[in-house]
């Protein structure tokens, strides 16, 4: 199989197998696949959401030269430098709000529609909220063609919500403001349920909300990475990022959500955790070609910083390659252009065998036209364990 890598905004990093056969692709059967493989392995039960997973046209909602990627846990570009969410993200966020057969819910994305296709046979009602205006007509023609009767479309900020529909019983919002919009919490029941990512442009935490007595209950599910919200949520932002000193969050693992093994600022985990009572990040994989990874998002700008030097401590235990020879254990740097295109990727790595403790460190070129970089760590289809510890990175 031949390897592309793809970038969807500030997403997602993956090297995904390209079908070769010229077939039509048997979108069933890639579903059910899907969902054995990357959803529910991923830890999604909920019986409902698993078999709205297994019957929404995911390739449906992509752009047509993405359809054979449909299946595949990615992000994938729908336009307009936005994206539409990896299935295991939609899945899990539409478990964690506990959707009823008698609930409305309100559904803010930035405009692929597949979040409100997904929830449409789970839900009474479904209003969605598509942020970008050409994506959102799109999105609206294709829930049409497809006859998701119960679904509500409106182009707008999705900052100020739909007043003259609430209040809602549960708010879902898949694209990411730095706080809670406060037109939102009053849109919700009292009693009501929220999933939301908050925080700043590349560092953010999915929260689930509840309101008790019109106070917002808040609980960190896990860090995660979506694109920003646009409008005034967009606009009135506090904290931005700083693309002249880029840096590691978290790279010593010590801060975990609390109550997991899950550590802050990093996302996308897959078969991986913190570990020891020196809390480093360990990877443990025994299918070849299985993702095993965590992600970080950040700015930085190839006009102000011409090099960085990437450093960790990385101790490793029966190290192979996977499928193909890139995939083995290392600590990857993807930079991207202004349009989030893939410009670039350098690795620091490359482990194997059976090894204690050990420095590592490399000095990596960055491309004059990087605007972003997204560090990626672990087995990334490789077998065996990696444990990273104390993972630093100083722009030159």
């Amino acid at each position: 199989m031949r390897q592309i890598e793809i970038f969807a905004g500030p997403l997602l990093v993956v090297l995904l197998p390209m079908h070769l056969s010229g077939k039509p692709p048997a979108y069933a059967e890639l579903r059910e696949q899907m969902v054995a493989n990357e959803v529910e392995a991923a830890g999604v039960t909920h019986e409902a959401v698993l078999r709205a997973m297994r019957t929404t046209p995911r390739h449906e909602f992509v752009l047509g030269g993405f359809r054979k990627q449909a299946y595949f846990d990615t992000a994938l570009p729908i336009g307009d430098r936005q994206t539409i969410s990896p299935p295991f993200v939609v899945a899990y966020m539409t478990q964690e709000l506990d959707p009823q057969p008698t609930d409305k819910v309100l559904e803010i994305g930035t405009g692929s529609g597949y979040q409100a296709a997904v929830l449409s046979p789970l839900v009474a009602e479904v209003y969605t909220i598509e942020i970008v205006e050409r994506l959102g007509r799109r999105a609206e023609r294709t829930i049409r063609r497809l006859g998701y009767e119960n679904v509500h479309i409106r182009i707008g900020d999705g900052y100020l919500g739909w007043p003259e529909a609430a209040p809602f019983d549960k708010i879902i919002v898949t694209c990411s403001p730095e706080s809670i919009p406060q037109p939102l919490v009053e849109q919700l029941k009292e009693g009501g349920r929220m999933i939301i990512p908050v925080g700043e442009r590349y560092q953010q935490n999915l929260y689930r909300i509840t309101k008790q007595q019109g106070q917002l209950q808040r609980e960190a599910l896990r860090a995660t990475l979506f694109v920003p919200m646009t409008g005034t949520a967009e606009d009135a932002r506090e904290v931005l990022p700083n693309p002249s000193r880029p840096t590691i969050v978290n790279g010593d693992f010590s801060e975990v959500i609390a109550g997991t093994d899950r550590p802050v600022g990093w996302h996308y985990l897959r078969h991986a955790q913190v570990a020891g009572q020196d809390k480093h990040l360990s990877f443990e994989n025994t299918q070849p070609g299985q993702p095993s990874r965590a992600l970080q998002g950040m700015a930085l700008d190839g006009r102000q910083i011409s090099a960085v030097e990437l450093s960790a401590r990385v101790r490793g235990r029966d190290l192979a390659s996977g499928p193909t020879p890139t995939q083995r254990a290392s600590i990857l740097i993807t930079f991207y252009d202004q349009r989030r295109a893939a410009i670039g990727n350098e690795r620091l790595g490359s482990w194997e065998g059976t090894f204690d403790w050990q420095p590592a460190s490399k000095r990596l070129r960055v491309p004059l036209a990087t605007r972003e970089a997204i560090v990626r760590l672990g087995l990334l289809g490789g077998v065996g364990r990696l444990d990273v510890d104390e993972l630093q990175l100083e722009a030159h």
